[in-house]
């Protein structure tokens, strides 16, 4: 049996699909150990996994909570510009305080969220096999004529698309200089080619997306060890109770805005209004985000809990608003559930230009979000047969994927194959 490291952000997008994987590795006899930042200890182990403390000499503790509040208040760009900093200091903690703690705590292999390339270069620097996961989109950087993940830009292979594409990236290489900057000062120190950019993965083993393959753009010559397998799910330690004997029996809309932007409390509002003079009731699920204060202004009566068994509430819903986090949407088209999708930051403009390219909902920019405006999305999505239609698309692509069981096979066979290599 194998020991994994798992490495990723530290953000419930990430940690979530990536523990449910690690719960299947550890279903099959092999030991599975997350290495984050101490705030997380808690919630890793709450999954039934090992945990490593990073950074405990220089990171204080509640600095995650204070990101997250301040992350909160901001939208597009600048939330974007804000989280530079942040990751530039995980990427230092992950870089100086990794390769002991992987040794000492005997790891043989890594598993590393895309999102977090510093685990890419720790494992080169330890010459363990790594696996690249992408929890959130996957980013072709091979592939120019894909947009950039953090854009809202439609898929056209053409040539002044793809100018447009290199452009962007530019810009971000540009903004995340002090990241490649922190990851090449470590990769000189140990005898590592310089590292040119972000999220160009080297992985020869597999990289795995959690991505089922009809929900991506068309991605020209994928190399073999790419892996589209669909949510990475199964059913977590813990449950979440709810009210579902105040389930009316009227379609049903599901608003959730995730882990991080779950304080905007004026776009629960809006939803709220949105929804008040349409037949349906309105479940919002606000993660602790909206005081009872804030929850007793809402417009209409929505049914308004901290957190919902997300997938049980699905499996009732007609209709789901969300900013677009991949996790929610995911989960959404595996009940053949449409989208109305309020994209906010970080990757979900990516992911609301997919379920636009794609047909399973509308998507409303953030900056032209009114009331009159998400009132016309829902009532569309909900009486218009085309949006389930091709929701249900996504949901049998989903279904075939083969989700964390088939995930975990191609890591046991990429793994197995590698160490047959090398006794060979």
């Amino acid at each position: 049996m194998t020991h994994f490291g798992i490495i990723c952000p530290p953000y419930p997008g990430h940690l979530n699909p990536l523990a449910a994987l690690g719960r299947e590795l550890q279903a099959r006899g092999h030991r599975v150990t997350f290495l984050q930042i101490p705030d997380l200890e808690s919630r890793v182990r709450s999954h039934g996994l090992n945990f490593c403390a990073l950074g405990q000499s220089t990171y204080q503790s509640g600095t995650l909570a204070e990101t997250f509040a301040q992350l909160s208040k901001l939208s597009k760009i600048k939330a974007l510009e804000y989280s530079l900093h942040f990751c530039q200091e995980m990427t230092e903690i992950i870089c100086r305080d990794a390769p002991e703690a992987i040794a000492s705590a005997g790891i043989e292999v890594l598993l590393v969220d895309q999102l977090e390339p510093a685990g890419e270069t720790v494992a080169q620097f330890l010459k363990l096999p790594f696996i690249c996961i992408s929890s959130a989109q996957a980013i072709h950087r091979q592939s120019i004529d894909i947009p950039p993940f953090f854009t809202s830009w439609r898929y056209y292979n053409t040539g002044w698309a793809k100018l447009r594409n290199r452009i962007a990236f530019y810009i971000l290489d540009r903004s995340s200089y002090p990241i490649v900057q922190t990851i090449n000062k470590y990769r000189h120190q140990w005898g590592l080619s310089t590292y040119r950019h972000l999220y160009g993965t080297e992985t020869r083993l597999a990289h795995i997306s959690q991505q089922p393959p009809a929900f991506d753009f068309p991605v020209a010559n994928l190399p073999e060890y790419f892996h589209y397998v669909g949510p990475l799910r199964n059913e977590p330690p813990e449950s979440v109770s709810f009210p579902f004997e105040r389930l009316t029996g009227q379609p049903l809309i599901y608003a959730s805005l995730g882990s991080v932007q779950n304080t905007k409390s004026e776009i629960f509002h809006c939803i709220s209004a949105a929804c008040q003079d349409l037949d349906v009731q309105l479940v919002i699920t606000h993660g602790g985000g909206m005081s009872e204060a804030e929850v007793q202004k809402l417009p209409g009566s929505p049914l308004v809990v901290e957190y919902a068994p997300q997938l049980k509430v699905l499996a009732k819903a007609s209709l789901t608003i969300t900013h677009a986090g991949m996790n929610t949407t995911l989960d959404s088209l595996s009940y053949r559930v449409p989208l109305v999708a309020i994209p906010i930051t970080f990757e979900q403009p990516g992911t609301g230009a997919r379920i636009r390219w794609i047909g399973v909902g509308e998507v409303l920019p953030l900056e032209r979000l009114s009331i009159s405006r998400l009132q016309a999305a829902i009532q569309q999505v909900l009486t218009e047969n085309s949006y389930k239609e091709k929701a249900l698309k996504i949901q049998q692509s989903i279904q075939q994927a083969g989700g964390v069981k088939r995930a975990t096979n191609i890591i046991e066979q990429a793994i197995n194959c590698k160490r047959s290599t090398l006794v060979h």
